[in-house]
């Protein structure tokens, strides 16, 4: 018996951790598939891009039958036929439709990675939000100890006529109200849960202690969106030169083989050749279309020039908003220090308090202040510690980092 409960304690004090809920995310995450498939079908268009080169080869058949026969023309016709072609030049189409479809797949990697990166970025921060959640609704219940074995008190000083119905409803008011709170932070987690879940892709249950590496000065790289925009722009540059290759000569060599034979036939109308081979080499070349092409490839170029203004756009966004981040911890840090002196003195203001009140030498009102100060100044301090972390996770993003890569 005793054997089987240390087989199944494990599995409900099990908590998860921070790496092990990204892990998972990144690859079952709704919105971090649907970019995978749009990876793996843009892969596909540049496989069938680069397949463009090879020869083509077609087979077909065919059947005439003519009612009025032609002079020296048989009635039924069956043919069967064979037919292998190749591009000799097409002004460098194929090559840059294939540069084209190599930038949509850098692009849509980009995107795929921006999205992973996205998608962490809210699991850290909803992590940290529970856990300082969790750790406030632990200071409300803390107090909530107090203020029930405080009520209960008081109620046995009113009934014995010692206490007035004033401080007893003082005191019940403080209590119904830090319950209320607690309801109210029950509520917030709940929603953060389903919001963790949502991202993560599983159920999640208790969150296990995580921390991050503290950052160091390693190299600031370009955001993923920002490189799904740049390779965007390749893209689109590739686009117009395909555009252009419509003005230079196409160039094609054909080669068909072809088997014959005939019905109806006779002397004023003969059979045909049983077999035939054709070379037909072909030229072409577009010498006016009234500006098509030209408009096309200035349309494409304009786009072009929309991808540069958010490409320095996002360069300018990221660069501030990694400042911010960097800011953001050193404002943490502050706080932290901040928060573990307000706890200190709070805690050591309520201890020297509560021994007044319970001798009667201050009254409710100072109590409750007391315990008031005590409650948020422990809340506080845990919140900070959390604050601390979900800054390090936004300095990593804004970084151009995997931020899992630097959990502890």
């Amino acid at each position: 018996m005793k054997r089987l409960l240390l087989l199944v304690i494990p599995i409900f004090i099990y908590a998860d951790s921070l790496k092990e809920l990204i892990d998972f995310a990144k690859t079952k995450n709704d919105l971090v598939v649907s970019k995978t498939l749009s990876e793996i079908s843009k892969a596909k268009e540049l496989e069938a891009r680069e397949s463009s080169y090879y020869p083509t080869l077609d087979v077909g058949a065919y059947y005439q039958r003519s009612d009025d026969r032609s002079p020296m023309q048989p009635g039924d016709t069956y043919s069967g036929f064979a037919k292998v072609g190749v591009d000799i030049y097409d002004g460098g189409k194929k090559s840059s439709l294939v540069n084209q479809a190599k930038s949509e797949l850098k692009s849509a990697t980009y995107e795929k990675g921006d999205m992973q990166k996205s998608v962490v970025l809210n699991i850290v921060q909803d992590f940290f939000t529970i856990k300082s959640l969790n750790d406030t609704l632990d200071a409300k219940n803390e107090a909530k100890k107090y203020l029930q074995a405080q009520l209960e008190r008081v109620e046995k000083f009113y009934e014995a006529d010692v206490a007035t119905k004033d401080e007893v409803d003082r005191i019940q008011a403080s209590y119904d109200t830090n319950i209320y709170e607690m309801e109210s932070i029950k509520f917030q987690i709940l929603s953060l849960k389903k919001s963790l879940e949502l991202s993560v892709g599983k159920s999640v249950e208790d969150l296990d202690d995580s921390k991050f590496m503290i950052p160091s000065e390693s190299g600031y790289e370009l955001a993923e969106n920002l490189k799904a925009l740049i390779a965007q722009k390749e893209a689109v540059v590739s686009s117009a030169r395909a555009i252009d290759s419509s003005y230079y000569p196409q160039i094609r060599v054909e080669d068909s083989y072809s088997l014959y034979e005939y019905d109806r036939t006779d002397a004023s109308h003969p059979k045909g050749a049983e077999n035939q081979n054709k070379l037909m080499l072909t030229f072409n070349m577009r010498l006016y279309d009234n500006g098509v092409m030209d408009k096309s490839k200035e349309a494409v170029m304009i786009n072009s020039e929309a991808l540069n203004s958010q490409i320095s756009y996002k360069t300018k966004e990221q660069k501030m908003l990694f400042e911010l981040a960097n800011a953001r911890i050193q404002t943490s840090q502050i706080k932290i220090q901040s928060a573990t002196s307000a706890q200190k003195a709070a805690n050591s203001a309520f201890k020297v308090i509560e021994e007044k009140y319970n001798v009667g030498i201050v009254d409710y009102v100072v109590y409750l202040d007391a315990l008031t100060s005590k409650t948020v100044a422990d809340a506080l301090y845990k919140t900070s510690l959390n604050d601390l972390e979900v800054a390090y996770a936004m300095y990593y993003y804004y970084e151009g980092k995997n931020v899992e890569e630097y959990i502890q």
